[in-house]
């Protein structure tokens, strides 16, 4: 299967992804957890990905991105959350409808076309859930955040939002919670406080 196969593309998306907002690698059952597919399966695929240079993997350890597939899974987030933005931009998509649709979208458009819709919204910086949209030179600007769970700080400005729960996602929405809002981390669900991240307080 080669490097360029959406396949590949997804499982290295996936692995960038978890450790975007925190430290800790992927192990082999968390990828299958969050692809949706049997541990056989993505033990299988991973020994491929070691194969081709774009992973590195040691039994029962985590699972790393090399810099080759780190560049390719950079590539593939870029166009993800570009698409997710120009759809809720432009055609009115809801926050909690774009990921599948983008799913689809960023194995087929042209490199040409991206960039043409970045020009279009003018080289956005994070997408609609305040996920970081790395530039045309791949790099990235994460902001200083933690999870509301583990803030100390009674309130906070969010920056980013979970995509992982739809249901989430509309019920801040119904309360009016959105990129930049300030909330009160005592009035926030369970569910909340696990998919919100706040701007730091200088104090944790």
């Amino acid at each position: 299967m080669p490097a360029g196969s959406s396949v590949v593309e997804d499982y290295l998306k996936v692995i960038l992804a978890h450790t975007e907002w925190q430290p800790d690698a992927i192990t082999s059952g968390q990828l299958a957890a969050r692809l949706g597919l049997a541990n056989s399966s993505v033990t299988e695929m991973i020994k491929r990905l070691v194969a081709q240079g774009l992973v590195d993997h040691r039994p029962y350890g985590a699972i790393t991105l090399t810099d080759a597939g780190r560049e390719v899974a950079l590539r593939m987030t870029r166009r993800h959350r570009l698409l997710e933005t120009w759809l809720v931009r432009e055609f009115g998509y809801g926050w909690d409808e774009v990921h599948d649709e983008a799913e689809v979208l960023e194995h087929t458009v042209s490199d040409r076309l991206l960039d043409a819709i970045d020009d279009r919204l003018g080289r956005p910086v994070r997408d609609p859930h305040g996920d970081p949209i790395p530039a045309r030179d791949l790099t990235v600007r994460l902001p200083d955040a933690v999870l509301a769970a583990e803030s100390r700080a009674a309130t906070g400005t969010v920056v980013r939002i979970s995509d992982r729960d739809p249901e989430v996602l509309r019920a801040l929405e119904e309360r009016g919670v959105a990129l930049d809002s300030v909330v009160t981390v005592a009035e926030l669900s369970d569910e909340e406080r696990a998919a919100i991240w706040l701007v730091r307080d200088d104090g944790e």
